[in-house]
Parts: C-alpha cells; sequence; structure tokens
C-alpha cells in the first residue's frame, strides 16, 4: 500500500509538471558519502556515485519544487587498522525517487527538503574471504524512504552545486531475533551524505 501512494503521487507530481507554464531539467552527477546507523562501523567510510536526472518547477517567485529520478550507491565500510586488519563492506544499490521543495534564500542560495522513496537494485555484504556465503546472508528491505534536507547553490545560468543529507525513516534491514552477527547492533538505517553537479539541459 505504502508503495502504491509513493508511486501515485510520483506520478501526480510529474504530471503536473508537465502541464506547467515553466520548468527546467537536466543531469546530476555527483559523489555519496555513507554509513548505516544500526551497526558497530560508525563514519562515513563507503563513497557512492549519484547519477541521474531531475525536473524542477517554481511554485511561487522564492519557492520551488523538484523531482529527481537517481542511481543511489549506498552500505557501509569498516575502517581497518594495523590492530584490526578484518573487512566489512555493505554495497546497497538503489534507485531513488526523490520529491522536494525549496526555498530561494538569495538568487544564488537555495534551502530545499523532503522525501526520498527507493527501491533496492542490489544488497551484498563481503569480508577478507569474499562475499558472504548465502548461509550468512541477511535480505534487505526492497523498499527504503529517506527524509532529506539540503542546499543548492547556483554557480551560473546552467550549474548548481548541490549538498544534502538523508536518513532512512524506515529500516532497511530488522535485527535478526536470534543470533545476529557480533557487529549487528539494532535495526539498520541508511544515513547519505550527497555532494553533486547538477546541469541544466533545456527550460520550458
Amino acid at each position: 500500500m505504502t508503495k502504491r501512494i509513493f508511486i501515485f503521487l510520483i506520478l501526480f507530481f510529474v504530471v503536473n509538471i508537465i502541464v506547467a507554464q515553466r520548468f527546467d531539467g537536466g543531469a546530476i552527477v555527483g559523489f555519496n558519502a555513507t554509513q548505516v546507523e544500526g551497526d558497530s562501523y560508525r563514519g562515513f567510510h563507503k563513497p557512492g556515485i549519484a547519477a541521474g536526472f531531475y525536473v524542477e518547477t517554481d511554485l511561487a517567485p522564492a519557492v520551488f519544487a523538484g523531482f529527481e529520478i537517481k542511481f543511489m550507491q549506498k552500505g557501509a565500510r569498516k575502517k581497518t587498522t594495523e590492530n584490526d586488519p578484518t573487512k566489512y563492506i555493505m554495497r546497497l544499490n538503489y534507485i531513488d525517487l526523490p520529491l522536494y521543495a525549496a526555498f530561494r534564500a538569495n538568487e544564488r542560495m537555495s534551502i530545499l527538503g523532503g522525501l526520498s522513496p527507493g527501491f533496492l537494485l542490489s544488497g551484498k555484504e563481503f569480508n577478507e574471504y569474499g562475499e558472504f556465503p548465502p548461509e550468512d546472508q541477511n535480505k534487505f528491505s526492497p523498499f527504503d524512504l529517506q527524509a532529506l534536507i539540503g542546499f543548492q547553490f547556483k554557480m551560473s545560468d546552467n550549474w548548481k552545486t548541490d549538498l544534502r543529507l538523508a536518513y532512512s525513516l524506515i529500516p532497511v534491514r530488522d535485527k535478526p531475533p536470534v543470533e545476529p552477527p557480533y557487529y549487528w547492533l539494532r535495526n539498520q538505517f541508511n544515513f547519505v551524505a550527497t555532494l553533486a553537479l547538477y546541469y541544466q539541459i533545456g527550460r520550458r
């Protein structure tokens, strides 16, 4: 039911943008620094790619809304040291569909917030011996929902930078009720910091 509601909202938003008198659209490319809350490996040590497309439309002179379709690499990585060389990597690949509203603080700076439903493409875990065997794997939720907040800075008519944080509102994986792995503390949530470039391709 939740997925159907979000799909409906996304379609409704896209249709409204299409029939609006003016909208901007373009490409996104950027970098994710990610971690997973709920394990024992703190820190944004897992890098990833953020890439996709966006459309935006003005709602008022100082307010605009946006919709994006992005490929997002998330997950977690244990930072190894000489005293503890053991390895752990969680690799999660998503298609994210962020919806946001933004306020123009001035001609260059905007503040934005919104929600980002995400659909899991793949989820894998690795240690120093390679990918976890099937008996050690625990399934991830196929659906993620993140709250996001961020800032956009307009560098020119066609280029702007976007810095944002996103945190899962629902677990990407529940803690097993019996004998969880040693690093698994509680339910797990994605926590993502993204720095991206936005290039405006067209305006209608």
